[in-house]
């Protein structure tokens, strides 16, 4: 069952409060503990608060802060995006959507508001956010000032858009539609959209979309003379008071505000009379133009009135006033009760509510975005805390990366090198490393040398080591590192910035080992690609593995996938699929995939199988049909080194997936090697998926 629903919309004043209102209703008729989340806000909330945002949490009564309800304000969004920065700004919207999802039982999320510039790239955003909160979604899109098509056509963009990135839409909202096109735009949407998706079409309602009094009043910015009580007064119509008394009285209608010079008192006594009467209808407010204030008797038999509408007194002249208040756009706001009611009474007259419930209830997400995947890495090794032990601290990265992991309260580390060398490095740097949670550690100086020394030549002593080499041997920083680990003193090491793969892995290999039952260590890389995270084995370590071993790198890395929350389908890779090849290579291929279903028949497997019919459905799916992993494959096993390591960094490059790894599997210990190219981001991501290692040990 889905814990959240996505609004969203390509356009400003789309109405999508109307269904935030109607759907939080609904909810809070099913559970009591309901969410509410917008990522992006327009402003920031030190100077104005999001309008809908405190609609829902007043009216409603929702526990939850203001503070949970947002990620990050328009503008910071737009500069991130702008500036390659959106993995970042997606990283804090999952984080504090994460905190809100553990404490409640469902959660509303609204898309951003379209206010602005930037439409492409806010709407770009919203697709992103909800893929990866693994949302369903309603999509809202405005009739008011289009025709038939450009309604249906607003509808069906956007709902490309939104199943081109496999992101389940579960219903579509044509709000504020001019009453005479509903009928047309029904049939249309009808025929069009896929079977399963809801469709509520809303006609225009004035009470929804006139401002009241207070927004008249705050958008004009002018003074309030009298009747701060009816500020809430809805405005419908408004008059231009030009003329005299009796032409006036003939254009007052419903609700009407009434716009006039302040030197108009006959106006402005007509109006009073008229709404005295019951011959009139209920006039809404005046609004004193031109910088004029009526005379003072009028003032005070206006003052002497017990019940007496807004009067508003502005500078600007008759003509600006009237632009200004029709460009007003209407809010829901706490204190307008009618309109919230009424909002809600339209939601569910025109959804079909009880098909909605049934479409939460049954909707589940699949698979996992590269996004939610480092968000749960990060979560995972908070779980328990471990020690990680990096030993190249003479790198700029390490410390850019250490500073990072230590802020986030990840993983607790060690960094090897000289204290003083390391200190100088951070000033220059400009880090904001604190030395009180970090332990430095030069290993020629260690309270452990000697130990270090003394075990290494017990353990390795039948391989022709002396006492002197293993004393010269312990003073590299890759043994060092690799016997805190084998000691307990550090949970984890991760090296190889500036070391080789081999270099890294030795010492490992020589005295860590390998787990029982385990005769190969393989490697796995987390292919965190646009929408989904895959995992690549083996692409590291074994040059030309053969069946069996191949078999092993396969069940290792399906049980890694399980571990870091991928569901495991093993596309044992090769030049052809099923029994359409031949020659040795792809009967080694053959054979491991035999061995792999006779030892774990539980897993999921397919092979031979080329790389696009793993991961291309429509492929997948012509070549081989009854296969269930075919199309959908999230573990793939390279059949050799050279095809492995080649094929994740094509894949690298050409898409800008994100490459975490390698990590090594089968050894007794966690013991991760870095690329001598890595990033800072590579180094983050290989400590705490280290650290995570070591949790299973």
């Amino acid at each position: 069952m889905t814990k959240n629903i996505f609004i969203a919309t390509a356009e400003p004043y789309s109405g999508k409060s109307v269904v935030a209102l109607g759907l939080v209703n609904m909810l809070l008729g099913k559970t009591q503990r309901v969410g509410y989340f917008k990522p992006i806000v327009n402003f920031d909330p030190t100077e104005q608060k999001d309008v809908n945002v405190q609609t829902i949490i007043e009216h409603f009564g929702l526990q939850i802060n203001y503070e949970e309800t947002y990620a990050v304000t328009r503008q910071e969004a737009m500069r991130q995006i702008e500036g390659e920065g959106q993995g970042q700004m997606m990283d804090l919207v999952i984080s504090k959507f994460k905190q809100l999802e553990a404490k409640y039982d469902f959660n509303v999320i609204e898309g951003s508001d379209f206010i602005g510039e930037g439409a492409a790239f806010e709407f770009e955003a919203n697709i992103s956010i909800a893929k990866n909160l693994g949302s369903p979604v309603i999509i809202v899109v405005t009739g008011a000032n289009k025709t038939t098509a450009q309604v249906v056509n607003s509808v069906l963009t956007m709902l490309r858009n939104f199943e081109a990135r496999e992101i389940q839409v579960l219903a579509v909202v044509a709000n504020r539609t001019i009453a005479d096109q509903v009928h047309d735009i029904q049939e249309l949407l009808t025929a069009q959209l896929p079977s399963g998706i809801l469709l509520a079409i809303i006609p225009d309602d004035r009470g929804l979309e006139s401002p009241s009094m207070k927004e008249i009043y705050e958008n004009l910015g002018g003074k309030l003379l009298f009747g701060e009580g009816q500020l809430a007064n809805q405005v419908d119509n408004f008059v231009t008071g030009a003329m005299n008394v009796p032409n006036f009285l003939n254009h007052i209608k419903e609700n009407v505000l009434i716009v006039t010079p302040g030197d108009r008192g006959d106006i402005i006594l007509g109006a009073m009379q008229a709404n005295l009467s019951t011959n009139y209808p209920k006039i809404a407010g005046i609004v004193l133009t031109g910088g004029l204030i009526p005379e003072q008797p009028i003032l005070r038999l206006l003052g002497g009135s017990q019940t007496i509408f807004p009067i508003i007194a502005v500078k600007t002249g008759t003509f600006q006033t009237i632009t200004q208040i029709d460009g007003i756009k209407p809010k829901i706001t706490t204190d307008n009760v009618n309109k919230i009611q009424l909002a809600i009474d339209t939601f569910s007259k025109y959804m079909n509510i009880k098909s909605l419930e049934e479409k939460i209830v049954t909707f589940t997400s699949e698979g996992i975005t590269p996004h939610m995947f480092q968000y749960q890495l990060g979560q995972w090794a908070k779980r328990t805390i471990k020690n990680i032990v990096l030993p190249e601290g003479q790198d700029d990265r390490i410390l850019k990366a250490a500073t990072r992991l230590i802020n986030q309260g990840i993983v607790n580390l060690t960094i090897l090198g000289d204290p003083e060398v390391i200190a100088a490095s951070v000033k220059r740097l400009g880090l904001d490393l604190d030395f009180n949670k970090v332990k430095i550690i030069d290993p020629v100086k260690s309270e452990y040398f000697e130990d270090y020394v003394s075990t290494l030549y017990e353990l390795r002593k039948t391989k022709n080591v002396n006492m002197s080499m293993a004393r010269d041997l312990m003073t590299d920083v890759s043994y060092f590192g690799t016997m805190m680990v084998y000691k307990g003193h550090a949970d984890g090491m991760v090296s190889g910035a500036v070391h080789t793969t081999s270099h890294t892995i030795r010492p490992a290999l020589q005295f860590v080992k390998t787990k029982p039952g385990t005769s190969v260590v393989s490697s796995v890389f987390f292919m965190c690609l646009p929408d989904r995270v895959s995992v690549f084995g083996d692409c590291a370590v074994n040059p030309n593995p053969t069946a069996e071993q191949l078999a092993e790198i396969a069940i290792s890395s399906a049980e890694s996938s399980i571990r870091f929350g991928i569901e495991p389908r093993i596309a044992m890779l090769s030049y052809s699929s099923g029994t359409s090849g031949e020659g040795e290579d792809v009967e080694k291929v053959r054979r491991a995939t035999e061995i792999v279903k006779q030892k774990r028949p539980d897993l999921k497997i397919e092979g031979p199988i080329q790389y696009d019919a793993a991961v291309d459905p429509i492929v997948g799916k012509q070549k081989m049909p009854d296969s269930e992993v075919a199309g959908q494959a999230s573990v793939l096993i390279f059949p050799d080194l050279n095809t492995g390591n080649n094929t994740y960094k094509a894949v690298q490059r050409e898409t800008g997936a994100l490459a975490i790894g390698p990590m090594l599997q089968g050894l007794n210990k966690p013991v991760n090697d870095l690329s001598r190219g890595c990033t800072v981001d590579d180094i983050f991501n290989t400590v705490i998926i280290t650290a995570i290692q070591s949790q299973q040990n």
